[in-house]
């Protein structure tokens, strides 16, 4: 069982490179390559959308939001694209890009979290605290 879901790994891996690799290509549609760029940079961003020093939850998004989305890009690739791409991500599998650009995409969903939050909260607050 370790070793299948060693093996499930690499391959989830492996097609994270591949989207990002089919996203950039201009031989992929437009809408998938959005799409497939939104997948890509949400898998390859260093943070995450629910950080995983949440319990249960911080791993849930993993476990499923990645997967899900990838399953999904890769359903509407082109399948000889999606072959190219996914043998050259074998080849450069050590060389792991990251997205800078998604990560500042997630600070900003993060800070606008954040500043929605505290436009709810301070109207009640101000009538506690005073």
């Amino acid at each position: 069982m370790l070793s299948a879901a060693k093996t499930w790994a690499r391959a989830i891996k492996r097609d994270v490179l591949a989207v990002y690799l089919a996203a950039r290509d201009p031989r992929t549609p437009w809408h998938v390559r959005i799409l497939a760029m939104a997948v890509a940079a949400y898998a390859l961003s260093p943070i995450d959308l629910i950080p995983d020093v949440i319990p249960v939850l911080g791993y849930l998004d993993d476990l499923l939001i990645v997967p899900l989305g990838l399953l999904l890009v890769v359903r509407l690739i082109p399948p000889e694209l999606l072959a190219e791409h996914r043998a050259a991500a074998a080849a450069r599998q050590s060389a792991r890009p990251v997205s800078f650009a998604a990560a500042a995409v997630m600070v900003a969903l993060w800070l606008a979290a954040g500043a929605l939050l505290w436009g709810w909260l301070a109207p009640w607050l101000e009538g506690r605290l005073l």
